[in-house]
């Protein structure tokens, strides 16, 4: 063999042993970057899922154990991004574009985690996200997580489209939860989900702004096409809001869907008007719409891609954060969320100037997986996580949380 085969042959086995490494996945040598995970020493083993709450190391740990319990479709709906689910890996990858910068020599052995939001104070930073229709996922639905997020003080913010009223989930907390609202296309239907809300407790409405168009998720249709139930018993044309029983006695003539196409800045102040307890919108993105919020007498922000459900190609939430807190300038608390899921996500949003980060599919996960349990154990991993990110920092408590302490990079 000559000399130049046996160098064409060596190149040849080079190439196909970096072809099969896992540090240099093929997309990856094309874009020019590393894999976006590192590699996994030790892998998970699909084949041996968690048995016990007890034994997850991470949030991630929940999510096979819940696609193993629930059907197709319904994992499906909690999955799904829309369309090619840019946004959704962006929410992830964003926090990569920041690093921590620790501070030495500061006394840890004592860690505040507490905080105090729109005047209620929490003993974690740590906030329920609104998620719908949560007894798609364990019979027990909202009501495992609203007992779940008791047993760690969390604030709760409960979902227009849950499938628990906003009255026993407050009974259930035995205090205030949240109301997030869907406008939908008439007022009336808003004016009479918002005065529910208020006479069931409920101290703050939460405006969702980003639902305006029908959302194209793939992933959802393509679990769905392997879901083998007829689902025609559970679902019927048009009565996805009619079942849900925060709408029990309110006329939903006209109105079938969450999609909201006449939401304007001028009803917001027709909503600023009419709620008497605090009002905070949902889906900023823009530091604009930040400082017109302000200017309309709103009481809080909440910075959110709706976890790349709704719309593709915008900016993850930890990306836009830091010009929407300058931008606010001070005026209201701006909270987070879309794709937290560590406890170092979390410090760095506080640090960058958030009051308080929202998670949504990391409490799904351990509601599928093993209801209330969990949940609680879910919360409990990302308080440990962050307590512990917070001690490496040099941060005693949330106000020791500075810019100063992330480095974009």
């Amino acid at each position: 063999m000559s000399p130049h085969h046996m160098d064409l042959v060596s190149r040849r086995r080079l190439l196909q042993f970096l072809a099969a490494s896992p540090l240099f996945a093929p997309d990856a040598l094309a874009e020019g970057i590393r894999p976006s995970d590192p590699a996994e020493w030790a892998p998970r083993d699909l084949d041996k899922l968690i048995a016990d709450p007890s034994q997850a190391l991470d949030v991630f740990d929940f999510e096979p154990v819940m696609k193993k319990n629930v059907p197709p479709a319904h994992f499906g709906y909690m999955a799904t991004g829309v369309d090619d689910e840019v946004t959704l890996r962006a929410n992830r990858e964003g926090f990569r574009k920041f690093e921590l910068r620790p501070r030495r020599l500061v006394d840890v052995s004592k860690i505040d985690t507490s905080a105090e939001i729109l005047g209620t104070k929490y003993d974690s930073p740590i906030v329920i996200a609104p998620t719908g229709s949560n007894r798609a996922f364990h019979p027990e639905g909202e009501i495992a997580a609203v007992k779940a997020a008791k047993a760690g003080n969390h604030l709760q913010i409960l979902s227009t489209v849950a499938t628990t009223s906003i009255e026993d989930a407050i009974a259930a907390r035995g205090a205030p939860l949240w109301f997030q609202l869907y406008t939908t296309q008439r007022w009336e239907v808003a004016e009479g989900l918002v005065r529910r809300a208020e006479a069931a407790g409920a101290p703050a409405i939460a405006v969702t702004l980003d639902v305006r168009s029908s959302a194209k998720w793939e992933t959802f249709v393509r679990l769905r096409r392997a879901d083998t139930r007829e689902c025609g018993s559970c679902h019927t044309l048009n009565d996805y809001l009619s079942r849900k029983p925060n709408f029990a006695g309110i006329d939903l003539g006209g109105v079938s869907s969450t999609i909201v196409t006449n939401l304007t800045w001028d009803l917001i102040k027709r909503l600023r008007e009419m709620v008497k307890v605090k009002l905070v919108l949902k889906g900023i993105l823009a530091f604009e719409d930040a400082k017109l919020a302000a200017d309309a007498g709103i009481d809080a922000v909440i910075v959110s891609n709706h976890g790349g459900r709704v719309e593709d190609g915008v900016s993850a939430t930890i990306d836009v954060l830091p010009e929407i807190v300058q931008a606010v300038g001070g005026r209201m608390p701006v909270l987070v969320d879309s794709g937290f899921r560590r406890g170092s996500d979390i410090v760095k949003a506080l640090a960058l100037g958030a009051q308080a980060v929202c998670i949504g599919r990391p409490y799904l996960w351990g509601l599928g997986a093993f209801g209330q349990p969990g949940v609680e154990r879910v919360l409990a991993i990302l308080r440990a996580e962050t307590r512990n990110a917070m001690q490496q920092l040099g941060a005693p408590s949330l106000k020791d949380l500075t810019p100063a302490m992330v480095r974009r990079v």
